[in-house]
Formats: structure tokens, sequence, C-alpha cells
């Protein structure tokens, strides 16, 4: 009954994402037909993207969109992340996938292990895989059966978001303040499409991160740390890092 660790791939994204949203800002403010927009796309893409960016003009990213898969992770973090309610989700279902083959797959807490109480958690876990499976042995469907999985139980989706969107996201999920697994998952999410496309996210992140902090008195205090963080990122990233390099750089926020 193994610990499951957070693991996050890019599976696709638009093509050519920033042709795509140059057209459709060129769209805006031109009578050329999309054919002729869409051959002058092709050359300039970047720079006016660049300067799209600058202005604040951001509904026509809204036509770049990303697609994670994402394993590894708690349904406490499926009940947060589905609070971001312009994405698509698709989750593994405690209705219709059984539990508990091999024992039930969970997350531990940084702060369990801390403690030094790991060997206690496991435990529980292990009483509530057993209980799981006598409903299930029992004859209770799935759907019923599953009302006594803890919050820690692992769960696996798919998850799409439009470039805007997750600049929204990682404003919010990459802060300091952020619960501790979604932030990771946010910075992780980061340098995937950072590397794709620098030009979206290269400045994306905790909202102190591009502007100001918003969290008020709940501030973390720690600005320069956190552009620090976001800076070291992008100088790994143009020296090409590696998956395993990303999920080593993530345990760290």
């Amino acid at each position: 009954m193994p610990e499951r660790k957070l693991k996050v791939k890019l599976l696709q994204h638009t093509p050519s994402p920033l042709e795509t949203i140059a057209l459709a800002a060129r769209l805006c403010y031109s009578d050329s037909d999309i054919d002729s927009l869409y051959d002058k796309s092709k050359g300039s893409a970047e720079d006016f993207v660049k300067k799209l960016m600058s202005l604040g003009h951001l509904s026509p990213i809204e036509h770049a969109s990303y697609t994670f898969g994402i394993e590894g992770v708690s349904r406490a973090l499926l009940a947060q992340i589905t609070r971001h309610r312009i994405a698509s989700f698709s989750v593994q279902s405690q209705r219709y996938v059984k539990q508990g083959k091999g024992g039930l797959n969970y997350i531990i807490p940084p702060k369990v292990k801390e403690l030094g109480e790991e060997e206690r958690f496991i435990e529980q876990m292990n009483t509530l895989s057993e209980w799981y499976s006598e409903w299930i042995d029992k004859g209770l469907a799935a759907e019923d059966a599953r009302f006594i999985l803890p919050n820690a139980a692992e769960t696996r989706m798919i998850l799409t978001m439009n470039a805007r969107e997750l600049l929204h996201f990682f404003s919010l999920r990459c802060c300091n303040r952020a619960q501790w697994e979604i932030r990771k998952l946010a910075w992780a999410m980061l340098a995937l499409v950072r590397q794709t496309t620098p030009v979206l996210f290269d400045n994306a992140g905790a909202s102190c991160i591009g502007s100001i902090c918003t969290e008020g008195a709940m501030s973390c205090k720690k600005l320069r740390e956190m552009k620090e963080l976001s800076n070291r990122l992008n100088e790994q990233i143009k020296n090409g890092m590696s998956y395993e390099e990303i999920m080593r750089f993530v345990e760290e926020v």
C-alpha cells in the first residue's frame, strides 16, 4: 500500500499557440479576411503577443489551451482545484473504480513526517483500507463503500485550462499562502508551460511576482524570495530543465 508521489505531465496544447493568439487579436482590429491575417501571424506572432500581454489585452490568449495529466494527488486537492470553474476535469471515479487492490493509495502530508508520525499515519490508512475492503466483501457497492475513504486517498485527473485561466490559477495557487499540495502542483504546471510557451508564462506565478501581493495583512512578506524563486526557475528552464529536475524544484516550494 504505497504512498503516492505527485506526477504531472503536459499532455498536449494548442498547436502554434502564439500564432493562434495573434490571429485572434488581429481580427479584432482589422478588416482583412482570416486567411490573410493567418499568414501575417505566422511571421510576427511572438512580438505581437508580447505587446498584447504588456497592454493587458488578455482575451485572445483564451484561444490557447493546455491539457495536463495529474496523478499522486489527494481528494482534498480535488476539492480545491475544482473551484477553478473555467476548466475541464475528468477525474478517476471512486464510484466505478474500486479502491484497495493491493491496498489503498494515499498522500502523506509533509508535516506528518516532520512530526515523526509517518508510521502512525500509515497504520491509520491501513485500517481504513481494511474497513473499505470489508464493506466491499459484504457486497456493498463501491459508490457506498467509498464513504469511509479519507481525504488522503489518491486520485488522478485530466485537466484542461486556457492560458488566461492558467495565469489566474498560478496567481492564486503559486502563492506561499496556498495549501502545500496545490501549491506544488501549480508550480509543476507553471514550469511545464513556461518550457512550452515562455512568452505567455515567463512572468506568471503568484500575484506578487508580476505585480503586487493581493493578500493584504495576510501577506507572507517574502516578495524578494518569491521573485528569486521564479527567476531561478526561468534560468533552469533556459538551461534545459528535465522533468526530474522540475519535480525536485517543486519539492522546494
